[in-house]
This record gives structure tokens, C-alpha cells and sequence, in this order.
């Protein structure tokens, strides 16, 4: 068991990957935290994949909300070890021009704010604790941007980047700090990554990346298997592009 003994909170994990990375977290031993947007359908996982996993309904973009979901975790595990910054949106893929606002402050708050806010929750504790490992899900997008994304593909830069700074600023305190970056998956949101979910979106999608598919959960969730574990732990700093050759 690859995460035995350790307590992981992943983000975003009612669904999709975060739910895949819980899913696997628990099959290889982990104690499981859900946290989602979602409070009800978080607790409907947690009781279906069991084994004490346990479920938060909270806003990644409230940092008080974060901390609290935090400090109940510790409370109820003793202690974290992993923490997996899943919860991502994006806009519709359109025009940039035709991205509002609103939309634009959604995204960045979703996909970045929340790693600011989720660091300021953390990693007091790991400090305390003597090391921890953080996981962010970043993207392709902000390596090899699709037309039609450009405010995604920005805030997945920023995620992508800010990975590796706080890697090397964390690092003699044994906090590792990682990125996943997963090309277009089969998840919920897929038909926004396109415009449409249609059979020819699909096909075009799929001939961008050299092996043909889409990625899975399961894809993702082992890249986030290997990176909590001890066959990792001297990976930090990097970006693990998951995405069938698309970057190459």
C-alpha cells in the first residue's frame, strides 16, 4: 500500500479527476478528505467509495471555508500529508473578446486564487509537521494553448509556473510541490473545452494528441498516485505532462 498511514484532501472531488485521485488515494491506503463545491454529491462519493473517506461542501475561493475544512481534517486524521488542488473551471471556448469579466474572475479565482488560499490553509501544518506534499493540476493549456481558451490557458500557465516556485521556496522545508498536466479528458468539462460535445469536436480533439484518446481519470489519478509517494520524493518542482505526446 503506496499511501498507507498518510491522510491526502483533494479538491474538486466529486467528479471527474479529483474523483479518480480519491478513488486510487484509497485503494492504495490513503485516509481520504473530499472537498467540493458540491457538499451533497462530495458526501454521496465519500460514502460510496467508503473506508472512512469523509466529505466537505465548500468554496476553494473562500479562504476561511478552506481553512476550516483544514482544520477539520487534522482534527479528525490527527495530522495531513497530501493535499491535491483539483477544483478547476473554465469559460466556453469562444472568442477571448467574448469572455466577460465576471467569467475571467471566475476562472482565476477557481484555478489559481485557490491554490494562494489553500497554501495560507496548509501549509502552517506541514511546517509543523516536519514536510507535506502538494499536488496542482494544471493543464496542457498552459504549455500548449487550444484557440478559443486563451483566459484558461492563461490561468493553467499561472498554475503550471506557480508550481515551481513554490516548489524551490518550499523545498528545505520538505514540502514538495508538483503539477499535473493532464491533456483533455473525458470530464464534465469537456463540452465547455470544445464549444459543443459533438462527435466531430470530439474527433478533432482527439487527433491533436499523437496517441489517439482522450485522458481518463484513471490516467490522471495514477500520475497523482506516483507523485504522494515515496517512489517520488525526490520529484518536486516539475510538471508531469499526462497528455499522449500532445506537448511534444
Amino acid at each position: 500500500m503506496r499511501l498507507s498511514s498518510r491522510t491526502a484532501l483533494v479538491t474538486g472531488a466529486a467528479q471527474g479527476f479529483g474523483l479518480g485521485i480519491a478513488q486510487r488515494y484509497v485503494e492504495e491506503g490513503a485516509r481520504v478528505a473530499i472537498l467540493d463545491l458540491n457538499g451533497d454529491k462530495a458526501h454521496e462519493v465519500a460514502q460510496q467509495i467508503g473506508h472512512g473517506t469523509i466529505a466537505f461542501g465548500a468554496d476553494v475561493t473562500e479562504g476561511a471555508a478552506l481553512s476550516d475544512v483544514v482544520a477539520q481534517v487534522i482534527a479528525r486524521f490527527g495530522r495531513l500529508d497530501i493535499v491535491v488542488n483539483n477544483a478547476g473551471t473554465t469559460h466556453r471556448n469562444k472568442p477571448m473578446l467574448e469572455v466577460d469579466e465576471a467569467e475571467y474572475d471566475r476562472v482565476f479565482d477557481v484555478n489559481v486564487k485557490s491554490i494562494f488560499l489553500m497554501s495560507h490553509a496548509v501549509i502552517p501544518h506541514f511546517r509543523q509537521v516536519g514536510g507535506g506534499n502538494i499536488i496542482n493540476i494544471g493543464s496542457t493549456a498552459g504549455l500548449r494553448p487550444r484557440p478559443g481558451l486563451v483566459w484558461y490557458n492563461a490561468s493553467k500557465g499561472a498554475v503550471n509556473l506557480l508550481t515551481k516556485a513554490m516548489a524551490i521556496e518550499l523545498a528545505a522545508e520538505q514540502i514538495r510541490v508538483n503539477a499535473i498536466a493532464p491533456v483533455a479528458g473525458e470530464t464534465p468539462l469537456l463540452a465547455q473545452f470544445m464549444g459543443e460535445d459533438t462527435p466531430e469536436k470530439r474527433a478533432a480533439f482527439r487527433a491533436t494528441i499523437p496517441l489517439g484518446r482522450l485522458s481518463t481519470p484513471l490516467d490522471i489519478a495514477n500520475a497523482a498516485l506516483f507523485l504522494a509517494s515515496d517512489e517520488a520524493s525526490m520529484v518536486t518542482g516539475t510538471v508531469l505532462e499526462v497528455d499522449g505526446g500532445r506537448c511534444i
